[in-house]
């Protein structure tokens, strides 16, 4: 293993600890996604087939707004300790490095959402199908979910005082991971547009941001902390 390799290893395992200890993110996300899918049917009555057909829309936004709260601490906690120095001038190569911070926050965020839907896909009335349907879409989706949010959280740390506004950057580009993968959910239930079609959207907008997002991040990290 490379020194370069090495390093990126080291950057994934100390970012999955980080997120899974107390106070990490990792739970809070997943607490959030539970709360928000448990008050929907209190919210909405008790109209199971209400539930039934809104179900993968109300698993995709819980999941879009549970990703949301842990995507600050991306670069932030490296940002207090000093350690986000070290890796600008670190020898593996800021890309690279940004894959490897991403891929920890979605095994530790994202990927958790994603196991725990077909339970929550339980109590909004889903179908066995149904339930491994949008659990299919939010797999493929929320690694898109992740990628933006890195960009966001690299400008939330070039402009100093961006913690606020993380939100604002981060909605306009997820909106279409959000569209297409409640479409993709919904055309595999009830039609009548072809599964297909919505899918291979959602998983483009996905390899697009894992290509984009890391780049992206780079740049505004060396170009902001100059």
């Amino acid at each position: 293993m490379t020194s370069t390799s090495h390093q990126l290893y080291a950057i994934l395992l100390r970012d999955i600890r980080v997120s899974l200890r107390i106070g990490g993110g990792a739970l809070t996300g997943v607490l959030f996604f539970l709360a928000v899918i448990t008050l929907m049917p209190f919210a909405l009555g008790p109209d199971l087939a209400l539930l039934r057909r809104i179900g993968p829309a109300i698993l995709w936004l819980g999941a879009l707004l549970a990703s949301l709260l842990a995507v600050d601490r991306l670069f932030a906690d490296d940002q207090a300790d000093g350690s986000l120095d070290l890796l600008l001038t670190g020898r593996a190569p800021l890309e690279l490095v940004a894959v490897a911070k991403a891929l920890a926050h979605w095994l530790t965020t994202g990927l958790p959402l994603v196991i725990v839907s077909p339970l929550l896909g339980l109590m909004l009335n889903l179908e066995p199908y149904a339930i491994g349907v949008v659990a299919l879409t939010l797999l493929v989706g929320t690694p898109a979910l992740t990628f933006i949010g890195l960009i966001g959280a690299a400008l939330g740390v070039a402009m100093r005082r961006g913690g606020l506004l993380l939100p604002i950057l981060i909605l306009p580009p997820a909106i279409p991971v959000l569209i297409f993968g409640v479409s993709a959910a919904n055309s595999a239930l009830i039609g009548p547009v072809p599964f297909g079609a919505p899918f291979t959207i959602l998983c483009a907008l996905t390899l697009f941001s894992m290509v984009i997002g890391p780049f992206a991040a780079a740049a505004t990290l060396r170009h902001g902390l100059e």
